[in-house]
């Protein structure tokens, strides 16, 4: 992934206990900040104690920001998911740095929610102020059409991991953003 420029990494394992996250995670962090790669660990923000991250991801039944913070015991970036345009402005409220938006499309990784579809993508980018990363069935497939829906950022997960050259896939969605958009407002 770091060979083909992604911009951040999250650290996503929903079946490991904080001891194995958090040895995961000084690990990882090792390799992603010699790249100068933000890694940002899902759900578990006292990870953020024992390990430099940049950031916690939360989600809809998780801590509230606030507690998120607190947890991981320094200043850090606290993302949160939302699954609507209602959700997101919740999330700004909150106080979160950035939100993720989606499931844009059906994706395993969150089989229990309804797509939101594209037709939200534009509101939700003149509503809400922060960063907005779209996540949810994203592939290289469907990115043009997410970004002419409005999408700024994107998070893609399934199609990244599967694809049989991380790196290339990679490089080719980050060429597909930079056609879009100036690459520098792409990330943070």
């Amino acid at each position: 992934m770091i060979e083909g420029g992604v911009d951040l990494i999250q650290l996503r394992g929903k079946t490991q206990t904080l001891e194995q996250l958090t040895e995961i995670a000084a690990k990882l962090h090792a390799i992603t900040s010699r790249a100068e790669i933000p890694l940002i660990i899902n759900d578990h923000a006292l990870v953020a104690q024992s390990v430099p991250l940049e950031g916690v991801h939360v989600g809809q039944d998780d801590d509230p920001v606030a507690v998120a913070r607190k947890k991981a015991g320094r200043d850090l970036l606290v993302g949160k998911s939302t699954h609507s345009f209602e959700q997101a402005l919740a999330a700004q409220r909150e106080g979160v740095d950035y939100i993720g938006f989606g499931p844009i499309f059906a994706t395993p990784t969150k089989p229990d929610y309804q797509p939101i579809g594209l037709k939200e993508i534009n509101r939700v980018h003149v509503a809400v102020t922060l960063p907005i990363f779209c996540i949810g069935g994203i592939k290289i497939e469907n990115l043009e059409q997410v970004l002419a829906a409005g999408a700024r950022r994107v998070a893609l997960v399934s199609g990244l991991l599967k694809a049989p050259n991380i790196a290339e896939y990679a490089r080719i969605a980050k060429q597909l953003l930079a056609s879009t958009f100036d690459i520098r407002h792409s990330t943070f």
